[in-house]
């Protein structure tokens, strides 16, 4: 202003033609400097109508179905209970809610900023609006739960808090849904093996040949598989133990024979398919692609198929027992196969748009152990290495959680992004960690 106070005490600034020149510049200048100022104003006053208009959507969705009556008039009262003083007056006219498609709600909020300097330029009001778009229950979930249930579990109080947690999860998850079955869960305990059960003995996909040859007799005594029985030799007259004095009383010394138990006294397992299908969700219709069943090594709490049925899967949980040697890539790849239409589980949807699939999958230790050996060379891990690759290849999305010990590169590379990885150092934080998954996964998403 100090070029103005020069102009206005200088002789020619007193001049009348001066005086009016001087007078008429000030009005654009306010004018511009006006119009900043309002827009700025404007502005946040449109910050604040989007903000209300989020809290709105999001309120609204939780409550629906609703009817237009109903959105109107509660939407109205969420959307001026949250608006709070701002420089737009408002009318309940001034939002706007539709229903474009089913599960589906749009709000469009549209008002005039009155101006209060820019009325010097003729510029008096202005529009302001804001817009929001929410889904509420359309989008239906399937979830598989990959828990480990080996040895280690046991210690520092780990299997408590992992049902604990688990318990948490499923009910965050039931709330989540609107209707009965919106929401599907599948649980699956592992450690070397996972536990299919017997209710399966006559199943397609099943593959004997391995426990046939571990479980059965020899007819000579102390060989207690296949392999070393077969190599053996008998007399065909069963008193006579050596060569000679079979042959010498008219017997022959031929191959010992192995009988295969009855396949009724199978206790429910599998192990690892055969390479390379132990990492992937092929289906089961070879030797080679089928599940080879196995004598449960330790206990083990039964798989249990995607269901809603919230009790039953409650019960699952509380079954689990930490037993065992680890094996995570037999854990993922039960957790995929249960979110597939294909045996051996028939359970989950097709792919949808508004289907989505998950698998949360927690360990709390290094892989020691599957059908092959040890972990020797990290041979184990790059099976786990190669399930997760193509679980997520086949658009599956996947949380991974170390519970205190576990190959944390491994685990983190699993996860479909890095914030969907979890590095727990105390048990106490599994609930916290399944209570903010289960959030994500219930959450409504604002598109705007």
């Amino acid at each position: 202003m100090g070029i103005f106070r020069r102009f206005w005490s200088s002789e020619d600034g007193r001049k009348g033609n001066a005086a009016i020149l001087f007078a008429l510049s000030l009005v654009p200048i306010v004018g511009a400097t006006g119009a900043a100022v309002d827009y700025s104003l404007a502005n946040s006053a449109r910050a604040s109508m989007q903000k209300a208009l989020d809290s709105t959507a999001l309120a609204l969705a939780k409550l629906m179905p609703l009817t237009q009556g109903q959105l109107d008039t509660q939407g109205w009262q969420i959307f001026q209970a949250s608006l709070g003083t701002i420089a737009v007056p408002m009318q309940p006219s001034d939002l706007v809610i539709t229903t474009p498609g089913t599960g589906k709600l749009v709000l469009n909020v549209q008002g005039q900023y009155q101006t209060r300097i820019s009325s010097v330029i003729g510029v008096n009001n202005f529009p302001v609006g804001a817009r929001a778009e929410v889904t509420w229950g359309i989008k239906k979930l399937e979830v598989a739960l990959a828990l480990d249930n080996t040895g280690s579990m046991s210690s520092n109080n780990k299997m408590t808090e992992l049902k604990k947690a688990s318990h948490n999860l499923l009910n965050i998850l039931e709330k989540a849904a609107k209707n009965p079955g919106d929401v599907k869960v599948s649980i699956i305990p592992f450690h070397v093996q996972t536990k299919v059960g017997t209710s399966h003995l006559n199943a397609s996909w099943l593959r004997w040949d391995i426990w046939e040859s571990e479980n059965g007799s020899c007819n000579k005594s102390g060989y207690n598989s296949q392999s070393s029985c077969t190599n053996q030799k008998v007399c065909t007259i069963p008193q006579y133990t050596s060569q000679s004095t079979c042959q010498n009383n008219g017997g022959s010394w031929v191959n010992a024979t192995w009988t295969p138990a009855n396949r009724s006294t199978w206790t429910g397992c599998v192990e690892d398919r055969n390479q390379n299908y132990d990492a992937l969700d092929t289906a089961p219709t070879t030797t080679e692609t089928r599940f080879p069943a196995i004598q449960c090594s330790y206990s083990l709490a039964e798989i249990m198929p995607l269901t809603y049925t919230w009790a039953d899967l409650h019960t699952r949980i509380d079954a689990m027992n930490p037993d065992g040697n680890t094996n995570v890539t037999i854990g993922l790849a039960w957790a995929w196969h249960s979110l597939t239409q294909q045996e051996p589980m028939t359970q989950a949807a097709a792919p949808a748009p508004d289907l989505s699939k998950y698998i949360i999958l927690l360990t709390d230790g290094d892989n020691t152990q599957n059908r092959w050996g040890g972990n020797s060379g990290g041979a184990i891990d790059n099976r786990t290495a190669a399930a997760c690759t193509n679980a997520k290849a086949a658009g599956f999305r996947i949380y991974t959680i170390r519970v205190i010990n576990g190959n944390a590169t491994l685990l983190r590379n699993c996860a479909t992004d890095p914030s969907m990885y979890f590095d727990v150092d105390s048990a106490s934080e599994l609930e916290s960690v399944f209570n903010a998954i289960g959030g994500q996964l219930a959450s409504l998403h604002l598109s705007q």
